[in-house]
């Protein structure tokens, strides 16, 4: 059933949010010259995908967790980009695609082997990685792999139509505060 809202939903969002979609990008290159990121991450059944977002760090940044990122290789659009969520809106080309969904447990990194792990004994992935879910709406995020995956599976146990559209609705309304950047 989320599947056949993945598909309306992000076909929606691609088309409505063209414009959005293109001036951005603008806005990528003229800041960084590489106004898409991609990056291999850990999906359904642990098997990899490319995952695509804005860029919001220099490009030659290292590949790691936000947790870990070095908070001044972050841009003054990616500041921006990050504090609305709109690094997140090319990801409706994956969830159009099936490789995620809006809604489920954020896709890590396969270097994350403890929040691997820790997924992997709770069943997560058992479904396609998510764009939101009720960790990035209560401001949980990879920094904490336990706790993460503690509370991906409870979102799970809990997931229906109504989770579904409640947990886009907090996210588009502000709900979360996103991935923290290590400070200097």
């Amino acid at each position: 059933m989320t599947r056949i809202f993945d598909v309306i939903l992000s076909v929606s969002g691609l088309v409505i949010g063209a414009p959005v979609l293109a001036l951005l990008w603008l806005l990528g290159w003229l800041d960084s010259g590489s106004p898409i990121f991609r990056q291999e991450r850990v999906g359904r059944n642990q098997k990899s995908f490319t995952l695509v977002k804005f860029r919001t760090m220099r490009p030659n940044s290292a590949s790691v967790p936000t947790h870990l990122a070095d908070a001044s290789a972050v841009t003054k659009l990616g500041h921006f980009l990050r504090r609305t969520k709109l690094d997140e809106l090319p990801q409706l080309w994956n969830v159009f695609k099936g490789e995620m969904s809006l809604v489920g447990p954020r896709p890590c990194l396969l270097s994350q082997l403890e929040l691997i792990e820790e997924r992997s004994s709770r069943g997560v992935f058992s479904v396609r990685p998510g764009i939101t879910g009720l960790a990035q709406i209560n401001g949980i995020d990879m920094s904490t792999p336990k706790l993460l995956a503690k509370v991906d599976a409870l979102m799970l146990q809990h997931m229906g139509a109504r989770a579904y559209f409640d947990y886009i609705i907090k996210t588009a309304t502000g709900a979360g505060r996103g991935d923290r950047i290590r400070q200097e």
